[in-house]
């Protein structure tokens, strides 16, 4: 079956998120997107727990889906989805944590995967001897990421344990402030059941293939949305058994004809591909900074924060645009909204936009299909010639990008400076 896979988001018991963030809501969303198979997020805070027992019940083996899903589609009219099966979730969660390790302190965030609810609770209770489950849905525990995977794993063998956005400066695996050079530093003895990493919006998989020691592992990419509209931003498609471990399995094995490819930004938009100061709005490429010989801001003298590209470069033994040979392809994608928005020149969340989301949706199906498969002449009848163009644009990877640092987006433009795009078609 033909699964697209977002398994990595957060509810709204977790700091920064949207209070519409629940499971209602989150269906709906996944189902306008094109998602199959949504990660719940958060299973360790005590009363988003309450709510997904409440509002979910069994479906596919190790896998869940909403209670009264088809009538409730069918009540809100949802015209842009491709209903025919509705959602599934699967039980997902993050925990950041941070320890001593080697001398330096470790901030590592973790994706756990369980499957099932009774798996969930002994790992919940194991974890609160050890910190406050109850204050967010992320929990800050001072654990050591080795000791969390051997939790998940003696709670059950089936449960998967992958470092998340890998790459992230802060609170990362790799990251340049707080990570670690290798996996091993990190899982020790357990690195061989460690199958995956999450790459991450500020790098894709051809900046992670330049690293030998990941060639073992399948290079995941999930939207870490904080609100349902961001779901699927990246994503992962396999063709497999619609369930827990039919999925878990293709991941496991980085089995490329059951794991097609993933779903990107282009690493530039992510908010930490460049070096760089926020507060000084000093952004420039690793080669910027090296040229220079200090990491002190230009600006104000502080260190900048070493980005997801330079960090890479600095761990990589291969050259930029190796491929190794059984690496799972992957596409680059922009939000639809982002795209509607910037080739109009407006906001992505103005009404404009969102009259001509919607339209979308109704006349050719959820968000992922129009954006990767729908022929360019449907998508010319479908909307304005420029809008038309731009989605071919990023298809073919003609955008143009300034990118991402110290927390900041990266810009996109589909159109260059100064260059017209194709004009509206006529309303009359």
């Amino acid at each position: 079956m033909h699964i697209v896979g977002d398994f990595h988001i957060h509810s709204r018991y977790s700091r920064a998120t949207s209070k519409n963030m629940n499971v209602v809501d989150l269906d709906f969303w996944a189902r306008k997107k094109g998602v199959t198979v949504l990660g719940t997020g958060d299973f360790t805070h005590h009363k988003w727990l309450e709510e997904l027992e409440e509002n979910l019940e069994p479906a596919e083996e190790g896998l869940y889906k909403l209670k009264g899903a088809s009538s409730f589609a069918s009540s809100l009219s949802l015209r842009a989805t491709e209903d025919k099966l509705g959602t599934r979730f699967v039980l997902t969660s993050e925990i950041s944590a941070i320890y001593s390790k080697g001398g330096k302190v470790r901030k590592v965030h973790t994706l756990l995967f369980a499957p099932s609810f009774e798996v969930v609770k002994k790992i919940n209770g194991e974890l609160r001897k050890i910190g406050n489950l109850h204050s967010d849905g992320r929990p800050i525990l001072g654990i050591d990421v080795k000791e969390l995977a051997k939790i998940a794993f003696d709670a059950s063998p089936d449960c998967m344990v992958i470092p998340a956005h890998a790459w992230t400066p802060w609170f990362s695996v790799f990251g340049s402030k707080s990570g670690f050079d290798t996996l091993e530093e990190c899982f020790e003895e357990l690195t061989p059941y460690i199958y995956a990493i999450e790459t991450g919006l500020s790098s894709d998989p051809a900046m992670n293939w330049r690293l030998s020691q990941l060639d073992s592992i399948a290079l995941i990419s999930n939207s870490d949305c904080h609100s349902s509209p961001k779901i699927a931003r990246e994503a992962n498609v396999f063709e497999t058994e619609l369930s827990y471990n039919g999925i878990m399995d293709a991941i496991r094995k980085k089995d490329r004809t059951r794991f097609l490819y993933t779903i990107e930004f282009f690493p530039e938009e992510g908010k930490y591909h460049y070096d760089g100061h926020r507060d000084c709005n000093v952004s420039m490429h690793p080669s910027e900074r090296l040229a220079r010989k200090t990491n002190a801001c230009p600006v104000c003298g502080r260190p900048l924060i070493v980005g997801v590209l330079s960090r890479v470069e600095e761990l990589a033994d291969r050259p930029e645009g190796f491929v190794p040979k059984d690496s799972i392809p992957f596409k680059n994608l922009i939000p639809l909204q982002e795209i509607i928005g910037d080739v109009w020149s407006v906001g992505a969340q103005s009404k404009r936009v969102q009259k001509e989301y919607e339209k979308l949706l109704t006349e050719l199906g959820g968000e992922l299909t129009i954006l990767l498969q729908t022929p360019e002449n449907e998508l010319k009848e479908a909307t304005t010639l420029e809008v038309a163009e731009g989605i071919s644009r990023v298809r073919e990877g003609k955008v143009w990008i300034d990118p991402g640092y110290d927390g900041v987006y990266g810009k996109i433009h589909i159109f260059k400076e100064g260059e017209e795009p194709k004009p509206q078609k006529a309303l009359f």
